[in-house]
């Protein structure tokens, strides 16, 4: 994807049309990320498109499958209870991310040393609210999003390009990362069944 210096507008009234504009985006080799950023922004969240997708669990976040992207990007819903979170790499994709409901905080580390342990250091962190897009790669660092809240939970919406079926979780503490699998909690609104499961990267 290249970053662009003059992008085309791009508007979606509904969770359809969304998805209809993020076909025709990436249907070509190239794939403007200020594009996709602008136009999974222009879309004004509406529960009653997306809650059908939106399944929680009481221990995790979830990732519900919302939609394959030709295989050349997953859109989906991630379920965020009180206090969840998860800190990760992306595999060299790109990944957009855009609070459909509550507030998410992102906190930005710097790449631990491969040498040994220790804290991971922040970069910056700040708290996204509804309707806000946010983008990351991870040549711009590791990102931990979690729902700050205890009280409320958050839906997010993701899109990432190109899909990857692992990632790494990080230890804050020690910097040690394991591989873990990516699994959805749900595929276009149907729960999936429980033996192919939970993705072990939640905490």
């Amino acid at each position: 994807m290249d970053q662009p210096t003059q992008t085309e507008v791009w508007k979606a009234q509904t969770l359809d049309e969304l998805i209809e504009i993020l076909h025709q985006l990436f249907s070509v080799d190239k794939v403007n990320v200020a594009e996709v950023q602008g136009v999974m922004e222009s879309y004004e969240s509406h529960p009653e498109e997306w809650t059908q997708f939106a399944q929680f669990d009481q221990f995790r976040y979830t990732r519900n499958l919302v939609d394959k992207g030709n295989e050349k990007f997953n859109l989906m819903i991630l379920c965020w209870g009180e206090g969840h979170g998860s800190i990760h790499d992306h595999m060299d994709s790109h990944c957009f991310m855009k609070i459909l409901q509550g507030n998410l905080k992102e906190t930005l580390f710097e790449w631990p040393d491969k040498k040994g342990g220790g804290e991971m250091v922040k970069k910056s962190e700040r708290v996204l609210k509804e309707n806000q897009c946010a983008y990351i790669s991870d040549c711009i660092g590791l990102h931990r999003v979690e729902n700050p809240s205890h009280t409320e939970t958050a839906v997010s919406l993701h899109l990432y390009s190109p899909p990857f079926e692992t990632c790494h979780a990080f230890d804050q503490r020690t910097g040690h990362k394991q591989k873990v699998k990516m699994t959805f909690y749900s595929q276009f609104g149907e729960r999936t069944p429980y033996g192919a499961l939970v993705s072990q990267e939640n905490n």
